[in-house]
């Protein structure tokens, strides 16, 4: 795994972690990859510092998280962004069936009617999601981390 430091139009900054730097530009063309402040899709890899250890066993300082009154409004948005997605999270895996590595192929079955309607959630990969987006099947990723991979 890979983390990039990315930034949007409106010059928000964030990070992601990918398999590859393939994959990453794999998911940004498929609009899969987005500004978790704006929204934006438009996204692109931002200079990031190199990750050097510090010599022996002393550690190198690092600057505070947050630098100025904004940065600590920002940190609480996206605090408070990360407690809503955790309820949502919550809320699909309560309410809706795990299809798990179906997800693509039930979705498709609900879509054309071939199974009752409900809500579902499971894994894809990048190809499936772009079937789905292409043959108009609405689906939306479910932000934060999977708890069947914990």
């Amino acid at each position: 795994m890979i983390v990039f430091d990315l930034k949007c139009p409106e010059n928000h900054r964030f990070e992601a972690w990918f398999k590859s730097s393939s994959t990453f530009e794999e998911q940004r063309d498929a609009g899969i990859v987005e500004c978790p402040y704006c929204g934006a899709t438009d996204v692109a890899k931002a200079p990031m510092a190199p990750n050097v250890s510090a010599k022996g066993n002393r550690r190198a300082e690092t600057a505070p998280m947050v630098q100025n009154k904004d940065d600590a409004k920002l940190g609480a948005l996206v605090e408070e962004a990360q407690k809503v997605f955790a309820k949502l999270r919550s809320h699909v895996e309560k309410n809706c069936d795990y299809v798990g590595d179906q997800f693509a192929e039930e979705a498709r079955k609900i879509h054309y009617g071939e199974a009752d309607e409900r809500g579902i959630y499971g894994e894809s990969t990048l190809e499936e999601t772009k079937s789905l987006l292409d043959e108009g099947i609405e689906i939306v990723p479910l932000p934060g981390n999977s708890r069947k991979d914990a």
